[in-house]
């Protein structure tokens, strides 16, 4: 998805690709919704919720972007950022692959924005980067998260033990895969 495509999606939202200025309203975003991802994500310190890290942050991201690493997308509402979608170790050659990540803000959850999101990150996963394969992953007892998943054409394909240091300690994950292309 160049940087000046969007996509529209439910609840008045929009998937675009992440900017240079989005530090701030990223710093807003993950401090209003802090509580609600606490349990789904690494442990943060407490300047990760500050604008500069922020903004430190999306200039690493928006490198990775530009050496073809992966694409960054955020999910905006009006003026602000309520949502991540990340196409991360995109890997080309004879794998074509790529991880999935995404959270939603708490006010959104459940109204059909991330099922959206992830479909047209899968997509643009598929159309424009011209991958085989998508790899997500959830705690095991993230049922919300693995509903999207499975609307959207995911299979689970196993459980990883201690896979990820989710809030402070390592967490079993149930792994998922969709495959974009048949041939």
């Amino acid at each position: 998805m160049p940087a000046t495509t969007s996509r529209s999606l439910p609840a008045g939202v929009t998937l675009r690709l992440l900017r240079p200025g989005d530090g701030p309203a990223l710093a807003a975003a993950y401090t209003r919704n802090r509580a609600h991802l606490e349990p789904w994500e690494p442990a943060r310190p407490p300047e990760f919720y500050d604008a500069d890290r922020q903004a430190e942050l999306v200039a690493t991201e928006l490198r990775s972007h530009d050496d073809g690493r992966s694409v960054p997308f955020v999910l905006e509402r009006g003026d602000r950022i309520v949502g991540r979608v990340n196409l991360s170790d995109v890997v080309l050659g004879a794998f074509r692959n790529t991880h999935l990540g995404y959270w939603v803000d708490a006010s959104l959850a459940g109204r059909g924005v991330m099922t959206a999101a992830v479909e047209a990150a899968c997509a643009h996963a598929r159309d424009d980067l011209g991958l085989h394969r998508v790899q997500a992953a959830t705690l095991l007892h993230n049922a919300a998260s693995q509903k999207v998943l499975a609307r959207t054409g995911f299979e689970r394909i196993g459980t990883a033990p201690s896979y990820l240091r989710i809030a402070g300690r390592w967490q079993d994950h149930a792994l998922f895969q969709r495959i974009l292309h048949d041939d």
